[in-house]
């Protein structure tokens, strides 16, 4: 299982996964330090990707 290295700065990443995705709202896209499986889960909620799938997008922005 792949492990969500958020690098750089959450707040351009998030306007990034918002231009992907439109119908995410900043509560979904809310990041709290050690909460990372739960940010992915609402992601993977809103879009209906696999964890796996979740992840390695947020790795590769």
């Amino acid at each position: 299982m792949s492990n969500l290295k958020l690098k750089g700065n959450w707040n351009e990443l998030k306007g990034k996964v918002k231009q992907q995705y439109a119908e995410l709202t900043d509560d979904d896209l809310l990041y709290e330090e050690g909460k990372e499986d739960e940010l992915v889960g609402r992601i993977q909620k809103k879009t209906g990707k696999a964890r796996d799938e979740v992840v390695d997008w947020l790795n590769k922005l």
